[in-house]
């Protein structure tokens, strides 16, 4: 599907926003262009109606404003909107400003309006059309346009349409007639004043160009649907000759035939495109070609109404809200419309020239194409027509003109380049570069008039290069094109040029351009000087910041106008002022070119501040005031000129001036005074060097001496450096400096201390050096590792004798790299040799170095040191693997070596013969017991029956596991050969046995029977071993049953026990009963029958057949386990077995067999003499009541546990037979709670007494309460209360009876016990809280230190007993609650002494300020009394700020007079309105001048204002101590405190108040003031001003004392500065010295070639008179 040709977007949907969707309407919802919507909503439950505006240019952003309107329309581009209420008042309001622009109230209702321009409204009434200029303030109200007529009577109107040019105007209504909207229109023309009546829903202005039409056509658009059809019809208004005539379109309009009531409602013209988009009812989108009426394209893009539209602001589409809520907009899509219209090739016109028209792309190949052909046609004006019409211009280029020009002239006719030029002059606007072309031809025929009416016509492409081309011939015009341009400078230069001065200024305020005016009053002034002191005098009064006066004075001067420019300096140095500097720099100026060390001496006193530091620089250098110009110097060029001569400088000042500077100009001097003189400069430069080490980065210090070569700067610089620096370049341009400078020693220091440099840095450059003693090589290269490159550089080199010097003395462990470098590089192996014999084997690494040799495959090298080496004792491994891998490579009995050394890496030597002969790996791996290489080797080779014989040699499970892993795919054949050969070869049984184990664990049953029946059932030596027919039947039990009962008669061996229980365990229980029955165990084989075959009559007659007791005790357990109670009973009376007496006991009590039971237990106490069966047996007598047996039982000898027996009798509720036995044991606490049950209480008391036991006594109690026994209850109560744990118990027992006051007696009685506790007192308090709070308190105050307070604290607070709760948390230490608790039930609990006392040991601070509140509101007169207890703990500021708020500052003023010693801003803001309040200005003066912490300038600007002089005194004191000296001078002289004035003048320190003053003074005639001001302020004020004011005004006499004064101590002052320059020039000619001749540094060791260089000090600004050029912004002409 071929893309569309336009671009549809949602750019919003109004209900995310807050927008409802019945604010969603023609009537709610406004869009009057792309850049706003306007809603009006009101939302339910809210009384107040809200305008929502959302800016779609702004992120959808939202405005919500709360405005009652009937509607609301938002401005196309400004938050300007306008709104109508009441159908007649109209208010116009600048949203972003705030302010209302405009309102008005017509006199009829306006039924439809809209912004139709950025400045006017239009608004359709019911009879008339108004328009409404917003912003034309003679435009009050609205002003009638036309009448409506009578045609959109009764309509709905939805449109009002402008044309741009506001002679034109549409209205659009519509109304139900016959079923189907009707659409109603009014053109109107204002030219005419006659309206037209048309049918018609949608209507569009727009402006089309034709073909060869020198102006645009005006058309109107409008679109109709009645009930015979759809039209739209495109019409010209307004015909204007010559454009040609426009033909009128009308054209269908399609709609779906499901569309059947669909109709236009909105239409918009593109100017961008010139295509008109048309929206209807049902949401479809219609775009056709304005110029033919066309349909480009026609889709549905809503399926709801779109009811109103605006063209977006670019002109190239059409923005739209549906009833949705949906913003949409639609546009044309540039990329893809020309390819949509050229898929039907009738559109290919349309598609040409809507592409030249909008200048889309798409339709390029085809201009091109119909380009070329007419070229090749010859048609060369149609070609040039072409050209010019091209979409976005793309044939309109250089090219194209070089085309044109070639063709040849036709006879009679302009030339080609012409018409082309023609046709673009027609179309438009030229280029640049067409303008150029253009330019050439016309100039060259002298036709520059033809210039200057396209000029006019606005036709050029204006640029620099044109009017530079035009200069030549009319500089005029070229200034109007240079101005076109934007070319300001050459504006200004073509005006000078053309002599028009009174041009200039009105143009560079007019194009905002500032030109160079200094230049231009120089270059005014040297043509005609009479114009330039014109010129300059008008800029001047026209605005005096356009020109410096300074330059203008220079110019004058440079120009012999001497005079002009002493005037500009007569009176500009009144003082040291800002706005003068350059007037002080004139002054420095003149003295340092007549009087340098007058300037000198200023300088050095710091007179002036102002002036022009660089230039003052520059003429001190000239001077030769070098310091002085480095002091002033800023910019890095001068200050490097200046730096290089340190013979003018001292070095001190020097090293102390670098510190000002920044890192990188401070190397860049470094840098210029190495270049300008290094050996004047260079040790100046290196002391800076270490000075600033740190800051300036050795790096770059290090760069700057490289980058003049010097060594002998790089070593001493180095040198103060490298013993700290942990900078590795640094420590590697040392070392590189001493080798040049020749230290070698320091050299060889730094390598063997220094841990920071490169070690293979340093080590390239030290073999590049070659040195003579290669020791500091040989220390990096041992210390880093870089023996190989060592040795090859010493091969290389032939100093074999400081390869051995290394290995013998250095580093005798370095030797095998040095061997295997030497054999890398070949070195003869007698050499070598000899180098191995001269070092001691005992300090070389023998395993590194037979790794080096081997590496290199030269292994045989070392067998001559290896014998020696083992011959001289050495046991190392590393010799004896090497002697092994020898021997093995020359075949020299490597058998026997390895079977009989002990000392060689059996691994390592395995791995090495592995691929040379498996065999000898096998020996090897053997000798270790390197298990899994071995099995990997044989497996390999098929050496299985050797890795059989190793693993049943071997013995280990794990190793056997690891063969008889299924992962092992040589598994049968091991298995093979250890069955056949391994096996029956061993003798050895333990070995024999893992093997056979590792079988099972391997889970391979077949094969171990297979090797068990070969062991075994085979005559050998193994066949009557036990373990193995065990193992045999065993397996057979598992894997093969049929075996096992052959094995039973064959082997008599075996283990009948565990064989038997593995049948038993793999369910073969008639095999286990044959092995029982055949090895005798009768038992074990009834034990088969009852267990497993299940079956007791079995097991009953085969214990008759035998008739053992053994075999009776078996039958009789397994006939109980089955609950055959008498028949067991029976067996064991048979079998005389009573061992079994507790399960008989138990089974039979449980199955009521007690007459059985009697007899069984009397059978087993003719043997036994145990206390179950005793006990059972009483118990038995006891359950059959038989009561007379059992008490003779008890009375004779017996063990049975009687109290187990009375227990459990007691349990069954055989209370009679329960007191016989705790009588016969003499159990107290049991026969007590036996006696309760049989209701003998005082019995039961009794015996609880004998007992002691407090679960007796709880009992006892608890009966006794129960049967209101209160007198037995209270005295065993009083046994149970001394135990805490069993008070609460008690205590709510007694509750839960009802017994309050018997508890209270109870406690009561309790506390004269001798074991009383806090729980007993805490109890009681608790218990009269409940039910007698009047003795609460009492009780508190005697017992309170015995009683748990928490608990008793909880029990008042739920009584509301406050006092009692107050006392405890005092006596509690919980003040904080205490202080809370008095507050809250003040009435019943506060007390002032007690609070106060209580209320500063809390810990809460918050609980001070609630106090001050409860005081405030109920004790308000004892405040004062609180605070001054509080006064150390709370924070006053929070006081007054609460006290402020409650508006009782003046309850607190003890308090904050008493505090204000801290200095606190509110506390001395509340007294100094209290004091202000009270007019007490004494306290108010000592509270401002004793404490300042106050807001100073708010209590001035409230005290100047204040009736009493005193108060404005204040004022002006305190603007004084704030240094608001005006304010405070103003308000003195206000109350004519001059002498506060005065002293506020002088203490200011600025000349200019001191001044102002002293002129006021003179003015209102105060001599006094006048005589006080110049002895109070005498160093503020400037001799001059005081010289003026004195002759002005006849004050000489008054004047004379200060004048004598100021004299003599300006004597004085030039006198000392005089003497002081003397001295220092002594002192610079004493110090000066020639160094020239000398070696740098005083080292003779080198010489620097460099000379030093003299350079000369050009003038200023390179001008003999000091002026310097400045560009004009023009070149000669």
């Amino acid at each position: 599907m071929a893309p569309l040709p336009i671009k549809f977007t949602e750019q919003l949907q109004l209900n995310a926003v807050g927008i409802q969707q019945q604010s969603i309407g023609f009537n709610s919802c406004t869009l009057e262009s792309d850049n706003f919507v306007c809603v009006r909503q009101q939302n339910e439950g809210s009384a107040q109606p809200e305008v929502i505006i959302i800016n779609l240019k702004n992120g959808n952003s939202v405005m919500r404003r709360p405005i009652k309107a009937d509607s609301a329309i938002m401005h196309w581009n400004k938050e300007i909107i306008a709104l109508k209420a009441g159908g007649k008042t109209l208010q116009i309001f600048d949203l972003a400003q705030k302010s209302k622009i405009k309102s008005t109230t017509m006199t009829e209702d306006v039924v439809f309006w809209k912004w139709f321009s950025e400045t006017s409204l239009g608004l359709v009434t019911d009879t008339n059309v108004y328009h409404w200029n917003i912003f034309d303030p003679a435009q009050v109200t609205p002003q009638k346009m036309f009448e409506r007529n009578q045609n959109l009577a009764g309509c709905q109107i939805i449109n009002y349409r402008v044309d741009d040019d506001e002679t034109w105007m549409a209205v659009v209504g519509i109304s139900q007639q016959q079923g189907r909207v009707v659409g109603s229109m009014q053109l109107y023309s204002k030219a005419r004043g006659i309206s037209q009546a048309i049918e018609g829903h949608a209507v569009a202005f727009g402006k089309l160009r034709l073909e060869e039409a020198p102006a645009e056509s005006k058309l109107f658009a409008f679109a109709n649907r009645s009930a015979v059809g759809a039209k739209l019809h495109i019409v010209e208004v307004d015909h204007q000759a010559p454009n040609p005539t426009f033909q009128k379109k009308a054209v269908d309009i399609y709609f779906p035939a499901e569309a059947t009531n669909d109709f236009p409602v909105a239409m918009q013209v593109s100017q961008k495109y010139k295509v008109i988009y048309m929206v209807t009812k049902y949401g479809f989108i219609h775009l056709y070609d304005l110029e033919t009426g066309t349909t480009i394209f026609m889709n549905r893009i809503s399926s709801d109404t779109i009811f109103t539209t605006a063209s977006d602001s670019e002109g190239s589409g059409i923005v739209g809200v549906n009833r949705k809520g949906q913003v949409l907009s639609v546009s044309v899509d540039e990329t893809t419309i020309i390819p949509y219209l050229l898929q039907n090739p009738e559109n290919a016109e349309l598609a040409y020239k809507l592409a030249s028209r909008a200048g889309l792309p798409g339709a390029d190949s085809l201009y091109q194409q119909r380009f070329d052909q007419l070229l090749a046609m010859g048609d060369y004006q149609n070609a040039a027509k072409t050209a010019a019409n091209s979409p976005q211009g793309f044939l309109r280029t250089p090219q194209t003109i070089e085309k044109f020009k070639s063709m040849p002239q036709q006879q009679g006719q302009l030339s080609v380049i012409l018409q082309y030029f023609g046709m673009l002059l027609d179309q438009g606007k030229l280029n640049q570069h067409e303008t150029l072309e253009l330019a050439r031809p016309v100039l060259q025929q002298s036709r520059k008039h033809l210039l200057d009416k396209w000029m006019k016509e606005g036709k050029l492409g204006c640029s620099e290069q044109l009017g530079d081309l035009v200069r030549m011939h009319d500089v005029g015009l070229a200034q109007r094109i240079y101005q076109e341009a934007g070319a300001s400078q050459k504006v200004i230069a073509a005006m000078a040029e053309a002599g028009n001065f009174d041009q200039i200024l009105p143009y560079s305020q007019s194009a905002g351009y500032t030109p160079d005016f200094n230049s231009l009053i120089q270059h005014v002034t040297r043509i005609a000087p009479d114009k330039g002191a014109e010129f300059a005098t008008s800029i001047a009064h026209a605005d005096p910041s356009l020109i410096d006066v300074d330059r203008t004075v220079d110019i004058f001067q440079s120009q012999g106008m001497v005079q002009q420019a002493t005037a500009f300096l007569l009176d500009v140095l009144a003082g040291n002022r800002p706005e003068q500097g350059h007037l002080q720099t004139r002054l420095l100026e003149m003295n340092l070119l007549g009087a340098p060390q007058v300037a000198d001496a200023i300088l050095g006193n710091e007179m002036f501040s102002h002036y022009d530091k660089q230039r003052v620089a520059q003429l001190c250098e000239n001077a030769g005031l070098v310091s002085r110009a480095l002091e002033h110097y800023e910019d890095p060029a001068s200050i490097k000129r200046c730096i290089v001569k340190t013979d003018q400088v001292p070095e001190e000042f020097l090293i102390q001036y670098f510190s000002r500077l920044t890192v990188d100009l401070a190397l860049e001097c470094l840098d210029e005074m190495l270049k300008v003189n290094i050996r004047q400069n260079l040790q100046a430069v290196i002391n800076i060097a270490k000075k600033y080490s740190d800051l300036f980065g050795p790096t770059r210090i290090i760069d700057l001496l490289e980058k003049y070569r010097t060594a002998e700067g790089l070593y001493f610089y180095l040198g103060g450096i490298v013993n700290i620096s942990e900078d590795k370049d640094v420590t590697f341009k040392y070392i590189e400096a001493a080798t040049r400078m020749g230290q070698l020693q320091e050299v060889e220091r730094i390598c063997r201390e220094s841990n920071y440099y490169d070690a293979e840095k340093v080590k390239n450059f030290l073999k590049e050096q070659q040195l003579t003693e290669q020791l500091p090589l040989i220390i990096v290269c041992d210390r880093f590792n870089f023996i190989h490159d060592l040795v090859l550089y010493l091969y290389k080199n032939q100093q074999f004798k400081s390869i051995e010097v290394y290995v013998q003395r250095v580093n005798p462990a370095r030797t095998p790299a040095v061997i295997g470098g030497l054999l890398d590089v070949d070195c003869d192996e007698s050499i070598i040799k000899g180098l191995l014999n001269s070092v001691s084997p005992q300090s070389i690494p023998i395993d590194e170095l037979v790794s080096e040799v081997e590496s290199r495959n030269r292994l045989k090298l070392l067998l001559p040191f290896l014998e020696t080496t083992l011959a001289a004792g050495n046991q190392q491994q590393a010799v004896y693997n090497a002697l092994a891998k020898i021997y093995i490579d020359s075949n020299n009995a490597p058998e026997k070596f390895l079977k009989e050394n002990d000392m060689y890496d059996t691994l390592e030597i395995g791995k090495y013969c592995e691929k040379r002969d498996p065999n000898l790996a096998f020996i090897a791996y053997s000798k270790g017991q390197n298990d899994l290489e071995l099995i990997s080797i044989t497996s390999e080779n098929g050496m299985f029956r050797a890795q059989a014989r190793y693993l049943l040699d071997r013995a280990d499970p794990e190793i056997w596991s690891y063969v008889l892993s299924e992962n092992n795919m040589h598994r049968r054949s091991v298995v093979d050969q250890v069955v056949a050969t391994a096996v029956p070869e061993s003798t050895d049984p333990e070995k024999v046995s893992i093997a056979v184990k590792a079988f099972i664990d391997a889970d391979m049953p077949v094969e171990l029977i297979e090797l068990l029946e070969k062991i075994i059932l085979e005559p050998t030596t193994f066949s009557d071993n036990a373990n193995l027919q065990n193992l045999l039947m065993l397996t057979a039990a598992k894997s093969d049953r049929g075996r096992v009962a052959g094995y039973i008669e064959q082997l008599d061996n075996y283990s009948p026990e565990d064989i038997a229980q593995q049948c038993i365990d793999v369910g073969m229980h008639e095999e286990a009963f044959l092995i029982y029955k055949k090895a005798g165990q009768h038992q074990e084989a009834t034990g088969v029958l009852v267990d497993h075959v299940v079956s007791i009559d079995r097991a009953q007659e085969y214990a008759d057949q035998v008739d053992l007791p053994e075999v009776w005790s078996r039958v009789a357990k397994a006939q109980l386990d089955g609950l055959r109670v008498t028949d067991g009973i029976e067996s064991y009376l048979r079998a005389q077995d009573p061992s079994n007496y507790q399960e008989v006991i138990d089974i039979a009590t449980h199955a009521g067999k007690d007459e059985d039971l009697i007899k069984y237990l009397r059978m087993a106490r003719k043997t036994l003499r145990e206390a179950p069966i005793d006990t059972g047996l009483a118990f038995c007598y006891a359950r059959t009541n038989q009561l007379p047996e059992l008490e003779e039982f008890l009375r004779g000898t017996n063990v049975a546990n009687v109290e187990e027996s009375g227990d459990k009798a007691y349990e069954e509720g055989y209370h009679e037979a329960a007191k016989i036995f705790y009588t016969a044991i003499s159990n107290w606490a049991k026969l007590a709670t036996t006696l309760v049950h049989l209701e003998d209480y005082q019995s039961a008391v009794d015996c609880a007494r004998k007992a002691n036991s407090v679960k007796v006594w709880k009992q006892v109690n608890e009966a006794c309460v129960a049967k209101k026994e209160f007198r037995l209850a209270q005295i065993c109560g009083l046994n149970l209360i001394i135990h805490a744990d069993e008070l609460e118990d008690l205590v709510r027992q007694y509750e839960r009876n009802g017994y309050f006051d018997e508890l209270i007696a109870l406690l009561e009685a309790g506390l004269g016990l001798e074991r009383s506790h806090m729980g007993i007192f805490t109890s009681l308090g608790i218990a009269l809280s409940k039910y007698h709070p009047e003795r609460v308190m009492e009780h508190l105050r005697i017992f309170w230190g015995r009683i748990n307070i928490p608990k008793a604290l909880r029990a008042c607070e739920e009584a509301h007993l406050w006092p009692e709760l107050v006392f405890l948390y005092t006596h509690y230490d919980e003040f904080d609650n205490a202080s809370l608790a008095m507050m809250e039930r003040a009435a019943d609990a506060w007390e002032h002494q007690t609070f106060k006392e209580t209320i500063v040991k809390v810990a809460n601070l918050e609980i001070y300020y609630r106090a001050l509140n409860f005081y405030l509101q109920e004790q308000p007169s004892l405040i004062t009394d609180l605070l001054q207890a509080l006064t150390p703990r709370i924070d006053v500021n929070r006081v007054v700020r609460m006290f402020q708020k409650s508006d009782n500052i003046p309850l607190i003023k003890p308090f904050l007079l008493n505090v204000q010693s801290q200095n606190k801003r509110a506390v001395n803001d509340a007294i100094n309105d209290l004091l202000i309040e009270e007019e007490d200005h004494k306290q108010l003066r000592d509270s401002v001048e004793h404490f300042d912490n106050y807001e100073a300038v708010a209590l001035a600007q409230r005290l100047e204002k204040h009736e009493l002089v005193f108060f404005r005194q204040i004022a002006a004191n305190i603007y004084r101590r704030n240094k608001r000296w005006d304010k405070s001078i103003a308000l003195s002289k206000q109350d004519k405190l001059y002498k506060d004035a005065i002293e506020t003048s002088a203490m200011s320190g600025k000349p200019d108040v001191v001044e102002e003053l002293l002129r006021y003074f003179v003015d209102i005639g105060s001599k006094e003031c006048y005589v006080g001001m110049l002895y109070a302020c005498y160093d503020l004020i400037a001799l001059h001003v005081v010289m003026e004011i004195s002759w002005r005004h006849g004050l000489n006499d008054y004047t004379m004392p200060f004048m004598i004064n100021y004299m003599s101590q300006q004597a004085s002052t030039i006198d000392q500065l005089k003497k002081d320059n003397d001295e220092r020039k002594a002192r610079e000619v004493e110090t000066r010295k020639d160094e020239d001749s000398g070696p740098i540094l005083g080292q003779s060791r080198l010489m620097l070639t460099q000379g030093p260089m003299q350079t000369g000090s050009p003038g200023p600004y390179g001008q003999t008179n000091g002026i310097m050029p400045q560009a004009t912004g023009y070149r000669g002409f």
